[in-house]
């Protein structure tokens, strides 16, 4: 509900967690930032550790990014969705684009992919009967959580991590 009701104006999140400082980085939910492509927790997550990778420059498609954002935006998903893969011992995983607003996308502004790791019976009937989503761990919980699984990968990482 907080989201739904929540105003859409404003700064734009991926921007906005681009230019924050790394202290800020846990209450922001941002697990890795590279040059190019970032790593954060989705506030509203449909499963638990469902993260977003994005681009660090505001584009809408994926033909704005330059060869070498797009590369990197690329390898970050594919290596974050290997990691949540392994480390959360996921049993399948959902990882694509929502482009644009008629697709889906929630912030159809600026690019951003979904990982979302999976299991047999994850799902429940409350999202389809009630708009609800029942998650089994706190965001803070599993930022704690992930924060290691990315440890290895280039980039900077959250303070003290």
């Amino acid at each position: 509900m907080e989201y739904i009701l929540g105003s859409k104006q404003g700064a734009c999140i991926f921007c906005e967690f681009a230019a924050a400082p790394r202290a800020a980085w846990r209450e922001k939910l941002v697990l890795l930032a590279q040059p190019h492509a970032l790593v954060c927790l989705n506030k509203y997550p449909f499963a638990a550790g469902h993260l977003l990778v994005a681009p660090r420059r505001h584009v809408s498609t994926l033909g704005e990014l330059s060869a070498e954002e797009y590369d990197a935006t690329m390898r970050l998903l594919r290596d974050v969705t290997e990691r949540m893969r392994v480390g959360q011992r996921a049993e399948g995983m959902n990882v694509g684009f929502n482009l644009g607003k008629a697709a889906g996308a929630g912030i159809a502004e600026h690019l951003h992919g979904h990982v979302v790791p999976r299991w047999v019976g994850d799902v429940n009937f409350m999202p389809v009967l009630a708009d609800v989503r029942a998650m089994p761990e706190h965001l803070d919980d599993t930022w704690r959580r992930l924060v290691p699984l990315l440890a290895g990968l280039p980039g900077d990482h959250p303070e003290g991590a």
